[in-house]
């Protein structure tokens, strides 16, 4: 049942978008045109924008405007204020289908931070609760610059702005309290105090935690998430026209992702998303195993990537098997209709990242492998008999045991 699975690389050269500058309100126009595109070269030779563009690339990256979303917070440690910017574009990037020059990244749910001891229980702190998770159209020069030219902020169908806030427990949420920056939880009515009933936690069913995106040739996008997952369907002005999630009474639901995609690990969801070449399927790979059926099996090595027919809703499912044991895997992106790429990665940083030199992990792991699903088993299409089961919401099973159980691990096997 592994899928065929080649490593392509081990080192990935890729576009540092780094913020400087800037001091606007977060929620602009959803399509303000922020600069003026760079000239380009309409007849070079093959291949010569690009060595020109990689050749003249900064080797620290390059910066990008960013607007400051408030400022007046203090640092704990030095009591001075700091600033809550709006400029990482870092949950996804894929190309524009009508521009060589230009991509499409996307932003997370917004500036976040861990809170574990708040009087409603564990969950995050949100000092801009109101954030808009939001894409922007970027584009590249020859001269190594990169320009953002307008963005798109997400929306419900109804035309007004998501947040990044988390969902209700009917659609995904596993429980995460959202908190203002001073510890005091973010409700529905922000100048009267908590009540339950009349004035409770607020959540929302149409917020995303961004993680995959997908640009399509008539302008719309679709967006995965890790909050239900959901894969949500956006037109080119970022109004919400389709969704896609695995909870049967979600009425919004086109098409219902199998039910075992629920018990995805917090944090932890559909983190890469791509669309075959005819634009009419949908791969999605979830970042880590899933706690499914609880929280004991989280660490393990095998997680799932799902297709969807857009059109049909057709459904296949397979499970691949990470290089080592509670790996996340952070991209996908599609060479054919059954040909993938995956960046699969660990937690350690070569150089230390945050933690400075001495937590430098010469052997930290950051792979691209390519794999073909044609050579996988569908777990959708194998025939249920005897041992073999599929359970309403847990999904295949054997012998009433889920492939967490040793039995899986032999099924599976091992490159």
């Amino acid at each position: 049942m592994t899928l065929n699975k080649t490593l392509l690389a081990t080192v990935i050269a890729s576009l540092a978008l780094t913020g400087c500058g800037g001091d606007s309100s977060n929620n602009s126009s959803a399509n303000e045109s922020t600069n003026q595109s760079p000239a380009v070269n309409e007849n070079p030779a093959p291949g010569s924008e690009a060595k020109t563009f990689i050749d003249n690339f900064a080797k620290d990256g390059v910066f990008l405007p960013h607007t400051v979303l408030r400022a007046d917070l203090l640092d704990a440690n030095t009591a001075l204020p700091f600033e809550v910017r709006n400029g990482g574009f870092g949950s996804a990037m894929t190309k524009d289908p009508d521009n060589e020059n230009r991509f499409y990244a996307l932003t997370d749910r917004g500036p976040n931070a861990t809170f574990n001891t708040g009087a409603y229980g564990k969950g995050k702190k949100f000092p801009t609760p109101d954030y808009t998770p939001r894409i922007g159209l970027f584009e590249v020069s020859t001269s190594g610059e990169i320009s953002l030219i307008k963005t798109v902020l997400l929306k419900r169908p109804d035309g007004t702005l998501i947040t990044g806030l988390p969902n209700t427990s009917d659609l995904g949420g596993t429980g995460e309290t959202p908190y203002n920056a001073d510890g005091s939880p973010v409700l529905v009515d922000g100048s009267m105090p908590y009540d339950e009933t009349t004035n409770p936690i607020k959540l929302d069913d149409y917020g995303l935690d961004p993680e995959g995106l997908v640009a399509l040739k008539d302008g719309s996008f679709w967006v995965s998430d890790e909050y239900g997952p959901h894969m949500v369907h956006f037109d080119s002005e970022g109004k919400e026209i389709d969704r896609i999630n695995a909870f049967a009474s979600d009425t919004r639901v086109t098409h219902h992702l199998p039910a075992e995609f629920a018990y995805r690990r917090a944090n932890r969801g559909m983190e890469g998303l791509a669309i075959t070449p005819d634009e009419k399927t949908l791969v999605g790979i979830m970042q880590s195993t899933m706690q499914l059926p609880n929280k004991s099996v989280q660490n393990m090595d095998i997680t799932r990537i799902v297709t969807v027919n857009v059109e049909d809703g057709e459904i296949h499912q397979y499970l691949y098997k990470q290089e080592i044991g509670a790996n996340s895997n952070s991209e996908l992106a599609a060479l054919s209709a059954t040909e993938f790429l995956v960046i699969e990665r660990d937690g350690s940083f070569l150089y230390g990242g945050p933690d400075g030199a001495d937590a430098a992990k010469p052997s930290a792991m950051k792979h691209v492998y390519r794999i073909d699903l044609s050579t996988g088993t569908d777990l959708e299409s194998i025939a249920t008999s005897g041992d073999l089961a599929q359970d309403d919401d847990l999904g295949l099973t054997i012998a009433g045991k889920l492939w967490s159980n040793k039995y899986w691990q032999m099924a599976i096997g091992r490159r």
